[in-house]
């Protein structure tokens, strides 16, 4: 009762300083919103050098804020749905971000890697991305190791935040909605001198859940400032703070298929568990000066901290084990404890810009980076005879057989891993003719690899050095039309050890990409063809839950077509469709599993279909502007268990409708309603036992003030 007390007198602490933001914002910002021209600070990203995405040999999908606004989304694996390269994962009991690239899955036991500004923000346990801070996403398709080292064969997903500008503006945005879920997000930028600015944003939610028992609560908070040491070169300092509280939830159990075996709102787990942790802070500090017209430099250091921990009850997936495949009744359950955390440093520089050589203009880029990443991992968990620790599906009764007794979960493993690397690396795109671009890319990484088996007191360690080449061509016929063509090569050295304690090989991964990019009516596009091959894919152990192990090789050929623009004067699109053909490319027998998966099986919770449709129409109403959305997704049937070829996900169309409307200069109403026709759909999936329920017809409202 305490905690609830501190929780309800935060939140109005918290709606206090709103309304006092509120009032205090008209008075401050009244001349600047009569400024005719507005002063925007740019930013340069790193691993990009000045080559236009045009004219990369590459295809880039971006979704930017205004996308992310109008769907009033909040979450980052949300935000990916907008790609049909880009396929949902198991999300660890809800924890946080999971998702494959082009059909290449990463380690299902762990979040999915990805980069904030370029610095690694996927290692480790930062739960859920919150979007208050993103100014957009960059999903940059097909192997990046020859750039970014260490990358999956799919691509690399670089997240944008919002920087500080010098021009005084921002927004206090309130929103509820079903299910009970409430949010408040605010975010602020000006310049406080001649050469300093600042911003500061974040938010405070509190979400229930069409799941039973189930809510999440989250507060994020992320300042910059940015310092001009002189006309030329600049500081950048962002600093992240994240706390994440959910009840650990697998979803719901299939049986025979049956996928309506249970009501998608039933929770198998134990409410009593309490919510699992997570708490992640972000430091990244940069460098940037132009040393010449034509030539830059950056430096970046980037440090992460996370942890996350908690009791969960899940599902035994062991069939000799499992009660309710005897009376299809009683869930056998294990209870588990989950202490994990991580440290990730990592330091970079980089050189860019453009000479000419021979008629020929060289756009230059070389650099060199390295990282620290510790991560220790304690899994505990209590298993008892088959139907000790039990749930009636039908008529659950929670508190039961070990709540309470004392019974404490004994350590499963504990491992203590280090990882260091360092890497660098060389692109050159030159311009051959006006329409013949050639790029040429190589970089080397070293890597060391050590893993400490605490409870088994054993030791492991891996090192190699790997050399990642990359070449590509682009034969731009005019500026509304190019074709390319590229090769890449990749590795990624893996976390963990299978479950006999041998540490995994890094996968390698090898692609070739055809497509082109052009403009035409309004719409931008690009349609790309590629065949990728990925070696050491890691999957879920389905007896030994909790480990990885090995699948082999697997390959991914496929389709993408991506296009945006407007229809009319007042009516714009995104279209996103993929068509991925992904399987394993060689036989494996387990014995362990008693399983054996043949060449060509599917790789687990990838469609070979997947659309993505947004249209949006501006409606004046009177002297209201508003803008009316209309989004379609559609997700193919996928496998549903990496062991089980006949375990098979249903396909699902989902359809969702918003509008907003700028109520003045500074008031915006908004309303969005998701999952339209009330359609029951399934998320993801590890195994029939563990199969995850999309959200119910769901609304939510929001009031914006902006200035």
């Amino acid at each position: 009762m305490p905690s609830q007390h501190l929780s309800l007198n935060f939140k109005l602490s918290f709606l206090m300083l709103s309304l006092g933001f509120i009032a205090f914002v008209p008075v401050a910002t009244a001349e600047s919103t009569e400024d005719i021209e507005r002063i925007e600070v740019l930013y340069r990203q790193a691993y990009r050098g000045d080559i236009p995405a045009q004219s990369l040999p590459q295809s880039i999908t971006v979704i930017d804020k205004s996308l992310l606004q109008d769907n009033a989304l909040t979450r980052f694996q949300d935000a990916l749905d907008f790609s049909a390269s880009i396929s949902r994962q198991n999300n660890g009991g809800g924890l946080w971000d999971s998702f494959s690239l082009r059909g290449f899955p990463g380690n299902e036991n762990m979040p999915s890697g990805y980069l904030i500004n370029g610095f690694n923000g996927g290692r480790g346990f930062s739960g859920h991305r919150d979007l208050s801070n993103v100014e957009y996403v960059e999903i940059l398709k097909g192997p990046g190791s020859a750039l970014y080292g260490r990358s999956e064969p799919g691509g690399t997903i670089n997240v944008v935040t919002r920087k500080p500008q010098k021009e005084q503006e921002g927004y206090l945005q309130v929103s509820t909605g079903r299910f009970d879920q409430h949010r408040v997000e605010a975010d602020y930028t000006n310049g406080v001198s001649d050469n300093v600015a600042v911003r500061i944003n974040g938010a405070v939610q509190d979400y229930g859940s069409f799941r039973d028992y189930v809510s999440s609560k989250k507060q994020v908070f992320t300042p910059s400032i940015r310092i001009d040491l002189d006309d030329k070169s600049a500081l950048l300092y962002e600093f992240e703070y994240l706390k994440q509280e959910q009840l650990f939830d697998r979803g719901i159990v299939v049986l025979n298929g049956d996928f309506h075996t249970v009501p998608r709102s039933r929770y198998l787990g134990e409410p009593g568990d309490g919510p699992t942790e997570i708490e992640a802070t972000g430091h990244q500090l940069s460098y940037e000066t132009s040393l010449t017209d034509d030539w830059s430099f950056l430096a970046g250091l980037g440090y992460r901290d996370s942890s996350l921990n908690g009791f969960s009850s899940d599902a035994e997936l062991a069939k000799a084990r499992q009660s309710l495949f005897d009376d299809g009744e009683t869930l056998t359950r294990q209870r588990r404890y989950r202490d994990y955390q991580a440290e990730d440093t990592s330091v970079r520089f980089e050189l860019s810009g453009h000479l000419t050589t021979a008629g020929i203009v060289h756009h230059l880029l070389m650099g060199a980076d390295a990282y620290d990443y510790d991560l220790y991992t304690l899994l505990s968990r209590f298993r008892g005879p088959k139907g000790t620790y039990a749930l009636d599906i039908f008529n659950p009764v929670y508190g039961g057989s070990l709540m309470g007794t004392g019974t404490a979960p004994a350590p499963l493993y504990e491992n203590q891993e280090s990882q260091k690397a360092w890497g660098m690396y060389l692109q050159d795109q030159m311009d051959l003719t006006q329409h013949w671009k050639l790029l040429l890319g190589l970089r080397f990484d070293d890597y060391q690899q050590d893993i400490q088996e605490l409870l088994k007191a054993t030791w492991s360690d891996k090192s190699g050095t790997q050399v990642s080449p990359r070449i590509g061509l682009v034969y731009e016929v005019n500026p509304q039309l190019s074709f390319y063509s590229s090769y890449s090569e990749g590795f990624l050295p893996l976390s963990g050890t299978d479950y006999a304690g041998n540490p995994f090989e890094p996968e390698l991964s090898d692609s070739y990409e055809i497509g082109a990019k052009f403009v035409a009516a309004g719409i931008t596009g690009t349609l790309a063809f590629f065949d990728a091959k990925k070696s050491n894919i890691l999957t879920s152990d389905p007896v030994n839950v909790g480990f990885s192990a090995t699948l082999g090789e697997a390959t991914s050929r496929g389709i993408e077509l991506d296009l945006q623009g407007q229809l009319t004067e007042d009516l714009s699109a995104q279209l996103s469709y993929a068509y991925l053909d992904t399987q394993t490319a060689n036989d494996m027998i387990n014995l362990e599993w008693g399983v054996n998966v043949p060449a060509g099986s599917r790789l687990v919770n990838i469609p070979k279909h997947n659309t993505s449709l947004m249209l949006t129409q501006l409606l004046p109403l009177g002297s209201v502007e508003s803008r009316l959305g209309f989004k379609v997704n559609h997700v193919a049937k996928r496998l549903g268990d990496s062991v089980d070829s006949s375990y098979m996900l249903p396909s699902h169309t989902l359809v969702g409708l918003s509008w907003a409307a700028d109520l003045d200069q500074n008031w915006k109403a908004q309303l969005n309603v998701d999952n339209l026709f009330d359609k029951f759909y399934i998320h993801n999936s590890y195994s029939a036992l563990w199969t995850v329920p999309g959200e119910p017809r769901s609304y939510k409202v929001s009031l914006t003030y902006a200035f």
